[in-house]
């Protein structure tokens, strides 16, 4: 099956939603080439990108599993390749 390489960006606004991004991204832990996350302390935010290669109906599953929790905004940028 063909891939795609997706920059998927996280914000999270409630840290109490953080267990359940980890728990959906542990799910797809075999998709994900990379991830760094960056707590912004002084906004009380953190951000969370992740670097996936995978068919386009996975990424958009984590991207909308992702979203569906209160207290994240998720983005996703797909390569051209």
């Amino acid at each position: 099956m063909e891939t795609r390489i997706a920059l998927i960006g996280i914000i999270v606004e409630d840290t109490n939603a953080v267990e359940n991004v980890n728990e959906i991204l542990h799910n797809y832990g075999s998709y994900i080439i990379g991830r760094m996350g960056i707590p912004y302390r002084e906004k009380q935010v953190n951000i969370i990108s992740i670097v996936i290669d995978a068919p386009n109906d996975v990424i958009s599953s984590l991207s909308g599993k992702l979203g569906m929790i209160k207290g994240i905004s998720v983005k996703t940028v797909y390569s051209k390749k």
